[in-house]
Parts: C-alpha cells; sequence; structure tokens
C-alpha cells in the first residue's frame, strides 16, 4: 500500500467505526478504531523509512512521534487504540470506557494524517 491508501484507509475504518458503535456492533467497531490507528502509523512509518510489519513495530513508531513531537496525546492515543484492538478479541470494555477513549484515537488518527502531510 501506498502512504495515501493507508491514511485513506484509516479514514475510512473511523467513519465504518462510528457507524458499527451506532449500530451497536461494538466489537467490530473496535476492531475499526484499531485498524484506524495501526494503517495511520503504517503511514507515517512508511513516510520515515521506519519498519511498521508487527504490533511492535506499530508502537515504537507511535513512541517515537510520542517523544519527537513531545505529546503525551500521541502515546494516549495509541494506548487507547491497543485497548481498543484488545477489547475486539476479549470484549472486556464498558461503555464509559469506550466513551472516553474513542475520541482519543480519533485525535491520534487525525494527529498523525497531519504530520504525513
Amino acid at each position: 500500500m501506498l502512504l495515501q491508501d493507508h491514511t485513506h484507509t484509516a479514514q475510512d475504518f473511523l467513519q465504518e467505526a462510528d457507524r458499527e458503535f451506532a449500530e451497536g456492533k461494538t466489537l467490530q467497531a473496535s476492531a475499526k478504531l484499531w485498524g484506524a490507528a495501526a494503517h495511520s502509523v503504517m503511514a507515517i512509518g512508511q513516510q520515515r523509512g521506519w519498519q511498521f510489519d508487527t504490533h511492535y513495530d506499530l508502537k515504537m513508531a507511535a513512541e517515537r512521534i510520542a517523544v519527537e513531537y513531545d505529546d503525551p496525546m500521541v502515546a494516549g492515543g495509541f494506548l487507547a487504540a491497543e485497548m481498543f484492538h484488545a477489547n475486539f478479541y476479549y470484549g472486556f470494555m464498558e461503555d464509559f470506557q469506550i466513551a472516553a477513549d474513542r475520541p482519543k484515537v480519533r485525535r491520534f488518527v487525525e494527529c498523525i494524517d497531519a504530520l504525513t502531510q
């Protein structure tokens, strides 16, 4: 995939997650939020020549960006995305957690996407 494809996929996944949460499909929506965050990191990783093949690579890339821009919200946004990734498998997140963490993932994706422009 090209950088633009990753960015476009991330935005598509955000929209799909919103739709699926509205339909009560929490687990599927959780997977889409994770996918949006992952594709955003893949885009910046591709742009900067970083590895992004594994979950660990994605996490390290997100941490590098957080340090580079001295922005703890970036690290927190990726952590929230990881929670949604786990929620897809285990369904443990409460409604209040979902409501609090969804905007964090959206801000993360928007921040990372802006850095690739």
